[in-house]
């Protein structure tokens, strides 16, 4: 996994427990899975994949304040950066 996706994995985990909203949490947890999916597995995330992953998130940062929307901010941020360095085919 990259440092990126890493970071971001890390923060939504965080996120994810400081979350009051159970929607939230279950958004977060999916997404969470889906970047240790991608730690395990040979094939890496093409820029559908993280799109679909990153609005996912989006969203939830909407709904989500305080401490989990920093949170959110954070893993989001690091994924863009993952995603830049996707070649886009």
């Amino acid at each position: 996994m990259t440092e990126q996706l890493q970071h971001a994995r890390d923060a939504l985990e965080a996120a994810a427990k400081s979350a009051d909203s159970d929607d939230v949490r279950e958004d977060i947890r999916e997404t969470t899975d889906a970047f240790a999916d991608y730690a395990m597995s040979d094939t890496k995330p093409d820029h559908a994949v993280l799109d679909e992953r990153l609005n996912a998130l989006r969203q939830a940062r909407k709904r989500a304040d305080g401490d989990t929307e920093a949170k959110l901010e954070s893993a989001i941020e690091a994924a863009e950066d993952y995603r830049r360095t996707i070649d886009q085919v």
